[in-house]
């Protein structure tokens, strides 16, 4: 009986260890990026980042017709294999094995590959017909209560008391306020990030992103997202996604295990970027001065990518193109556009546009002062150092910053509305000035409100500037209702839209819950941007301006339908203002209809233009 005893325990024992030890061997793998891919794209090539305890020790086998594994490149961390592969136009969709096998131990992972969408509704691209709402989802409206406790890193949790805290705002939210934002004449939403930020401390603003390929289920997850584009896009709303090439949250996996040293921008001691933008078109910069700005990290929790290790460059430039076929979004903005490798940016860039020669892309270009520093980084721009951008957008902060001082002084030579004027002026090194995207206000500055003294004749007036200047008119939400401000505290700029909770005793989603102001500046929005909506004049029709003059600047839209004709009176005294100067513009017209009154003016020698007030008139 002993013996048997015995036997059994020899037996067990010899079972265990052999366990033990084929699992030290066993293959393992964490991540497969992209998760799948597509037939039929105009690049045949994929990279296949595959993550899993020494899986670099792996020989690596694809059976699969029209598919070739190019190349498999094992680098500094064992842990990671890169798989190029080449996808031939013959190849079908299915399921492609991919072999791994280390010693005795395989491991055979099923890749899908799938068949490229053709619904006409997706994957538009936005232009200058296009008017962008711009909103933070955790602060808009919160339609699924069930996702507010994740049990993420976030030890803040959801608290609407806390400005640094989620609120609890998502995806389902926006699903259902569409109609709002459609009836105040937007054809796009340009939402901030959404993909996952599991982070410590707050990270409701979605920069710090830990993972590029899951939308944060704090949201509702990557099916929220695919099922608001669907519902926008059936109520002929574009989606416009904001993206992030410079960073990532120092919690991401591939951060917390880095494939290779040179995967960021490593320093001795914390470095932080000068924000100096000028530097990288200045042709004078000093090499101390560049090398902040562009490997400098832009926040502690956020590493610095670098964009020049090819395998990066490959990983990011396949995850924004797997974005648009996947989720069907119509643009990208890309977040800090001119801190990574401006090559990269180009290459990025010429991928996405070449994939979708119909789509739209807009980089975050922030500096005020320029439009010739902005202008370096747009397509088409001759620029000194031979340096050529693909970029088809830029934010033109140029015309937010004179739009915003324009407004708070009187017209002088270079002051007033001459700022206005002299930055168009300056569009001859803007090649495609009439894609710039222009915004009065967004989530990194004060309130534009706040900016003009809380004076609603001057929000009016930048309102009737955007939906008539040229260019892609950005609306932050929140902008229709005079909302105000300060950027000096981040949330106080990022206030949750009252009626997107069902706590909310109020809501301003509904007339009945804005006050007079609110409602006053509403129906001006609602009626400007409708009437842009419906007139391409406003769109791509040419402007004429005229040297402003005692406190007023007058300007013209047009093309071979219509001509609509903008008087801005920035002065505090009515006018009765003498056309004849303009009669280049209006000698073939006889009257005027007032696009927001709809009254009709039937002397066009002399128009009467109130004080602080922006005409907007169809001639006729």
């Amino acid at each position: 009986m002993k013996k048997i005893h015995c036997s059994i325990f020899l037996l067990l024992w010899s079972w265990l260890s052999y366990a033990q030890q084929n699992n030290k061997t066993a293959l393992t793998i964490q991540h497969i990026e992209p998760a799948f891919w597509w037939v039929g794209m105009k690049n045949p090539e994929l990279q296949i980042l595959v993550h899993g305890k020494d899986i670099a020790k792996s020989e690596v086998s694809i059976q699969y017709e029209g598919v070739t594994l190019k190349e498999k490149v094992a680098v500094e961390n064992p842990n990671y294999l890169f798989l190029y592969l080449h996808i031939s136009p013959t190849a079908k969709t299915g399921t492609m094995p991919i072999k791994f096998t280390n010693g005795k131990n395989t491991y055979t992972h099923n890749y899908e590959l799938k068949a490229k969408s053709v619904a006409k509704n997706r994957i538009q691209g936005f232009t200058n017909a296009d008017a962008m709402y711009l909103l933070m989802p955790d602060r808009f409206a919160n339609g699924d209560y069930s996702n507010d406790v994740s049990g993420m890193k976030d030890t803040l949790g959801v608290n609407r008391k806390n400005g640094d805290a989620r609120h609890g705002g998502d995806l389902k939210g926006i699903e259902e306020h569409l109609d709002y934002i459609k009836e105040l004449g937007m054809t796009s939403i340009w939402i901030n990030p959404v993909l996952e930020n599991d982070m410590d401390g707050y990270s409701y603003h979605g920069y710090a992103m830990t993972d590029l390929y899951k939308v944060d289920k704090r949201f509702g997850g990557n099916e929220a997202y695919l099922k608001l584009i669907d519902k926008a896009h059936e109520q002929g709303l574009k989606i416009i996604m904001d993206m992030v090439a410079n960073h990532v949250g120092t919690n991401h996996w591939f951060i917390k295990d880095l494939p290779m040293s040179d995967w960021i921008h490593q320093h001795k001691k914390y470095t932080r970027s000068n924000f100096r933008l000028s530097t990288v078109s200045d042709p004078y910069v000093s090499k101390k001065d560049l090398f902040l700005m562009t490997d400098g990290w832009f926040d502690v929790h956020m590493a610095d990518l670098n964009q020049q290790n090819r395998h990066l460059a490959a990983y990011l430039i396949q995850n924004s193109i797997w974005w648009v076929e996947y989720s069907g979004i119509d643009g990208i903005r890309m977040d800090t556009y001119p801190y990574p490798d401006k090559t990269f940016m180009t290459n990025w860039a010429k991928a996405i546009m070449t994939e979708y020669p119909q789509f739209n892309i807009v980089g975050e270009v922030w500096i005020h002062n320029s439009s010739t520093i902005g202008g370096y980084w747009q397509a088409g721009s001759k620029n000194w150092d031979g340096y050529e951008s693909a970029l088809p957008s830029i934010t033109d902060f140029p015309i937010q910053d004179a739009i915003t001082k324009s407004l708070q002084e009187g017209t002088g030579w270079d002051s007033g509305l001459a700022r206005l004027y002299y930055t168009l002026a300056e569009d001859f090194v803007n090649p495609m000035a009439y894609n710039n995207v222009i915004f009065l206000d967004n989530h990194d500055v004060s309130r534009f409100f706040t900016t003009v003294g809380e004076d609603v004749r001057k929000q009016k007036m930048a309102i009737a500037f955007l939906a008539t200047l040229r260019g892609i008119p950005q609306f932050y939400y929140g902008t229709e209702l005079a909302l105000s401000g300060s950027a000096d505290y981040h949330p106080n700029v990022r206030q949750d839209f009252l009626g997107g909770w069902k706590e909310d005793s109020n809501s301003w989603f509904r007339a009945t819950g804005r006050d007079e102001k609110q409602n006053d500046v509403f129906n001006y929005t609602k009626k400007i941007f409708n009437y842009r909506k419906q007139n391409s004049v406003l769109h791509t029709g040419k402007l004429v301006h005229f040297v402003p003059e005692n406190d007023t600047y007058v300007y013209a839209r047009y093309n071979n339908e219509k001509t609509v004709l903008v008087i801005a009176n920035n002065g505090n005294k009515d006018r009765d203002l003498d056309m004849s100067r303009f009669e280049e513009v209006t000698n073939k017209f006889t009257q005027a209809k007032n696009i927001v009154t709809d009254e009709t003016i039937s002397n066009l020698q002399t128009i009467k233009v109130p004080a602080m007030t922006v005409l907007v008139l169809e001639l006729k």
